[in-house]
């Protein structure tokens, strides 16, 4: 069954301007960010998700357990990095559309944390905040039926991506499916759903966005909730998602150098040999000159081979 859901104005104006930055970053080959960038994006969306569930460790500290250097925190915060570093340094791995997918990252991401890491709860749960019940869930004998719907709905439906990441994230968070860690996993999720047709959102620190509206990121949740539709969430994550791809364009469309150059070319070019015409064509705000140079260099690195001479001279990546 599908869930409910209404496609608004907002929505589909959220839309079209992510679809159009998007196609900005395409076109300026930022959709995969320089090695370094990668890392502090990794480290920043590994310190927001945490700390939206309380825990305390910070950038540098997360930055130290990367490089394998001892740290003064509290175990259990520690055991969260250092298990979300274990689940993000090969998101590619897990299939966004395979509950035995889900069912590993969580095992990963909370081994040690509870009793029954990578296992549905079959028993009742509530969300308490304060005094009062947030949101009751779904009973435990429930859950198996509502995640293999739910997962029917990512794997058959028609709807677009960007809608479906949305909807999933909420109806998962809604059917809170493990005993605990249901938040990082439902934002960890999204990101894999919407990895599948547009790569750039492996490194977009959207966490770090979510984190700095925490307040009304629970909001649109509890407003889903008491209208029994998730469509306030849906505004509310296109507009983060919306929000993350305009920083990447402020912050990353600068220069690139000789060598991310290369690598994105390589990426895109694999083993074909390739002339100097074809480099040009796909960065097209370089000069003639500027090609000669990235390519002299990628020889004289032993990355490319240079094949012919003059005119005729073609390249191939070794």
């Amino acid at each position: 069954m599908k869930p409910p859901y209404n496609i608004t104005d907002t929505i589909l104006t959220l839309i079209t301007s992510i679809s159009e930055k998007i196609g900005e970053i395409n076109a300026n080959h930022l959709y995969k960010p320089t090695t370094e960038l990668r890392k502090k994006n990794r480290i920043k969306t590994i310190q927001s998700s945490l700390e939206i569930e309380g825990n305390t460790l910070t950038e540098d500290q997360i930055t130290a357990l990367l490089e394998n250097k001892r740290i003064v925190a509290p175990a259990k915060d520690i055991l969260e990095v250092q298990n979300a570093i274990e689940v993000y340094k090969d998101l590619k791995r897990f299939n966004p559309n395979k509950i035995k997918d889900l069912e590993l990252a969580h095992a990963v991401l909370m081994n040690d944390l509870v009793a029954h890491a990578g296992k549905f709860r079959t028993t009742n749960v509530g969300i308490v905040k304060g005094s009062k019940v947030e949101h009751l869930a779904p009973g435990g004998t429930m859950v198996k039926g509502l995640m293999n719907d739910l997962f029917s709905y990512l794997k058959n439906d028609k709807e677009l991506i960007l809608i479906k990441s949305c909807v999933f994230h909420y109806e998962f968070e809604f059917i809170h499916p493990f005993t605990d860690g249901n938040g990082r996993m439902g934002r960890l999720w999204q990101t894999l759903i919407l990895m599948q047709q547009y790569p750039v959102f492996e490194y977009l620190p959207v966490e770090s966005l979510i984190r700095e509206n925490q307040k009304d990121y629970y909001n649109t949740l509890s407003e889903s909730d008491k209208k029994g539709h998730s469509t306030p969430f849906i505004e509310f994550m296109l507009g983060i998602l919306l929000e993350s791809l305009k920083q990447v364009l402020q912050s990353q469309n600068t220069n690139l150098t000789t060598k991310d150059r290369i690598f994105l070319f390589k990426e895109k070019f694999g083993g074909e040999k390739f002339s100097r015409k074809d480099y040009l064509q796909h960065f097209k705000n370089i000069s003639a000159p500027t090609a000669s140079r990235d390519l002299k260099w990628a020889v004289d690195q032993h990355i490319l081979i240079k094949i012919g001479d003059m005119r005729l001279t073609e390249y191939q990546f070794q």
